[in-house]
């Protein structure tokens, strides 16, 4: 069994106590982007793993959804960020980049430029993790999306004067939350070793919870970014895929079938831990 870990801080609160060895799981953990793990999985090479909701969205029929799993916000996340010089209002035509990390984030922003902020810029893809920060300001741009420990470390340098945060913009238009991130098992994969897998996960979850403040501290130090930011960002994030939740992500579906984006089709779960 293997089971893929993004090493940023907004998935401490589930995987710290697995990393730790506090909670042992019955698998090989291996460590990528999110946008690595996605490919990672559809090519078979993990069981389980954390994925772009828009890898599930796009891949469904490979994949079920562990339950009550998920990371989302309903409001600000902080972590997902259009971080631009002009107002959103004033990018027709502009120069975009979008981070090549995460497909659902660069999704929901297409959705946003096209149905909430009624505007048409013209977008590229760019490596946004913390390393190419600095190497960003060289390529021409009026505005770039970057999420994870890279949009604190880059909403901390205050070198944008516009920051538009994606999930504040969801909530705003849809009055809901939404989903960046879900948890999902091949369907070929064993399901007595899925399901150990998920109850696991549940189980650092709960001890995560309980020790936000250590994993915050824990973060400052990795990221450079202030303890207290990073608590509060933590506190900020929810980890279960409850009611709210699952009517935000099938929303979130709705919309991009719509237009063409992803295939029309279902929630899939495993049995329930």
């Amino acid at each position: 069994m293997r089971l893929g870990r993004i090493p940023w801080v907004n998935t401490t609160p589930v995987m710290g106590a697995i990393d730790r060895g506090i909670v042992q799981v019955p698998a090989d953990v291996v460590t990528g982007t999110a946008a690595e793990l996605n490919d990672l999985l559809a090519a078979g090479e993990l069981d389980v793993s954390v994925v772009s909701a828009v890898e599930y969205a796009r891949n469904a029929a490979a994949y079920h959804l562990l339950p009550d799993l998920a990371i989302s916000s309903n409001g600000p996340v902080h972590s997902v960020a259009l971080f631009s010089r002009r107002p959103v209002a004033e990018l027709e035509g502009a120069a975009i980049l979008r981070t090549a990390s995460s497909r659902t984030s660069v999704l929901l922003l297409e959705l946003l430029f096209r149905h909430r902020w009624l505007v048409t810029p013209r977008f590229a893809t760019a490596r946004a993790e913390a390393a190419d920060l600095d190497a960003l300001a060289g390529l021409p741009h009026e505005a770039v999306l970057v999420i994870g420990d890279a949009a604190l470390a880059l909403t901390a340098r205050g070198t944008y004067p516009f920051v538009t945060d994606l999930g504040a913009e969801w909530k705003a238009w849809t009055g809901l939350p939404f989903v960046f991130a879900v948890w999902a098992a091949r369907r070929e994969a064993a399901p007595a070793l899925a399901s150990l897998v998920h109850r696991r996960l549940l189980e650092s979850r709960a001890w995560g919870l309980r020790h936000l403040d250590l994993l915050a501290a824990d973060a400052a130090r990795a990221t450079g970014v202030a303890e207290a930011t990073c608590r509060t960002y933590l506190g900020t994030l929810e980890f279960a895929l409850g009611g709210a939740e699952l009517e935000g992500l099938t929303d979130f579906f709705r919309r991009l079938a719509q237009d063409h984006l992803v295939p029309e089709g279902s929630l899939s779960f495993i049995t329930a831990a």
